[in-house]
């Protein structure tokens, strides 16, 4: 295979993990390629096990086929040390015991919020906040952005888990992530998961909303 073709597929790959399940056409169309070269590409990557269709019907018509991520393609994105991050698990709660490893977690907790305000804190508006938090995630590899949501939200969308493996074992991790969030965001704002990849969803995201002052409605404004 070529480098231009490793490139594409790549590239891909990187689509459909970002964007959720897709249409060749539409495949195409982001990244420049004709229908029939992105099914092409897409079939390839279905031999090699990195994908799967799923036909879906829209209404009126025939059904159209919708290309994903399969768990092998999801490996392609690199889980952090997840071999040792097991065993470091497993032996800190032999060593130390479950109370131990919670009180690991909290330490982690408040040493991460530490360094994430030393960022985030001095930015102005939620939305300024919010893209320094994507970009902070972003570089520990959680393929963060973010979106507008309502008028008085937005969410923080996190394509890919770098953790996947150790939070799958200890899910005290990832109630310590939300807690992180609430910390360096502020007691103006709410934070809620409403997606999970744990629990089966594509990715994981947060919807961060203004709280209303008392007495009065909703801040607006950026």
């Amino acid at each position: 295979m070529s480098q231009d073709q490793d490139r594409s597929q790549d590239r891909i790959l990187f689509h459909l993990k970002t964007r959720g399940p897709q249409v060749a056409a539409d495949v195409g169309s982001r990244l420049d390629m004709t229908p029939a070269g992105a099914r092409q590409h897409l079939l390839k990557l279905e031999a090699a096990g990195l994908v799967e269709s799923e036909d879906q019907r829209e209404g009126r018509g025939r059904p159209r086929k919708y290309w994903r991520l399969t768990q092998r393609g999801h490996e392609r994105f690199p889980d952090r040390h997840s071999d040792l991050t097991l065993d470091l698990l497993q032996s800190m709660r032999d060593v130390f015991g479950d109370e131990g490893r919670e009180r690991l977690i909290e330490h982690r907790e408040r040493a991460t919020v530490a360094s994430y305000r030393k960022v985030v804190g001095a930015q102005g508006s939620l939305r300024q906040k919010l893209a320094a938090l994507a970009r902070i995630r972003s570089r520990e590899g959680y393929m963060a952005s973010v979106a507008k949501d309502t008028r008085d939200s937005f969410l923080l969308i996190e394509n890919h888990c770098p953790i996947c493996a150790a939070a799958t074992a200890c899910q005290g991790l990832c109630r310590s992530e939300l807690a992180v969030f609430r910390a360096v965001l502020g007691t103006d704002v709410t934070v809620e998961r409403i997606d999970h990849i744990l629990a089966g969803a594509r990715r994981c995201a947060y919807r961060i909303t203004r709280r209303q002052a008392s007495g009065g409605s909703p801040r607006h404004g950026p």
